[in-house]
């Protein structure tokens, strides 16, 4: 259903903490003339975690509007509280976004089955295409080649999942069992520099956050791939993989991305949501050559 190179957007604010829709906007309508699939909203880099539920519906209908239909608009639902994550939802098909995205719930992990009801009710909530998040490192719990495949074989518009697990046999093992559900399963690596691999195991592509700071390069990357380019794909491979150290230039890697996207030439606040360690200009010099 979903292939390509996705962006899950960072969420630009001023230093205090509102809103920049001018300069969001801006960073929107870049990610949809580089030929970006698709954004998400309020994903992990979005910092959805520290957003208010008006804000993000706020953001919802500002982005629709904006991007207008140039690509994909995904929202991110995840909440600790189950009636937001529904409301959200809900709200997310009124506004006319394309698809949400739903994180596994954290601090107290779910079990199989309540991770089945959980995402069960999700799916129930909308007539969108719900797509899966699995980011163990930070919910605390896996999801399961085996689950997926039976949340996919229970609610149809489960059709998707973003696969944020740093091995690619774990993404191998659910493309695997998920396909024999549905052919048409689309599978994202949450890691950036795992599209070709993603693509050889069958998968679909990326949902990645460096597509933040050099879409082009993930367009290209794509493009050259379908054509079957592939010495162009490795190229575009190489420099990806030279980037990935701007994840650890910071204390948290959602300030590095934010420098970074400054450093390219949107002038956002590089400020994160507290409580954060926000980046200092030792940073910022170290990820600005890691650019160059």
């Amino acid at each position: 259903m979903f292939e390509g190179v996705f962006c899950p957007s960072i969420t630009i604010t001023d230093d205090d903490g509102k809103i920049d829709y001018e300069l969001w906007g801006r960073h929107l309508d870049h990610l949809a003339d580089a030929g970006i699939n698709g954004v998400l909203l309020f994903g992990s880099i979005g910092e959805f975690y520290s957003v208010s539920l008006e804000d993000k519906k706020s953001v919802i209908d500002f982005a629709v509007e904006r991007v207008a239909g140039r690509m994909k608009v995904f929202v991110g639902v995840g909440d600790t509280t189950y009636d937001n994550v529904l409301e959200l939802t809900r709200y997310s098909q009124k506004a006319g976004a394309d698809a949400v995205l739903a994180v596994s719930p954290y601090y107290f992990g779910p079990t199989d089955d309540a991770a089945e009801k959980y995402f069960g009710g999700i799916a129930d909530a909308t007539d969108l295409p719900v797509v899966l998040y699995n980011f163990p490192a930070r919910t605390g719990t896996d999801l399961s080649p085996e689950l997926v495949a039976r949340l996919a074989a229970a609610h149809p518009n489960i059709c998707g999942i973003k696969d944020t697990v740093d091995t690619i046999s774990h993404t191998r093992k659910v493309i695997r069992a998920v396909r024999k559900v549905n052919p048409e399963f689309s599978v994202l690596s949450g890691f950036d520099e795992y599209y070709l691999v993603n693509r050889a195991s069958g998968g679909n592509g990326v949902l990645c956050g460096l597509t933040n700071v050099e879409p082009e390069l993930f367009v290209r990357l794509h493009g050259a791939y379908q054509a079957g380019d592939f010495a162009t794909a490795i190229e575009c491979a190489k420099r990806i993989s030279s980037l990935m150290a701007v994840y650890d230039a910071c204390d948290l890697f959602v300030s590095a991305i934010k420098v970074a996207v400054n450093i390219k030439g949107l002038p956002i606040s590089t400020a994160i949501f507290d409580p954060a360690i926000q980046a200092s200009d030792d940073q910022k010099a170290t990820i600005k050559q890691l650019l160059s």
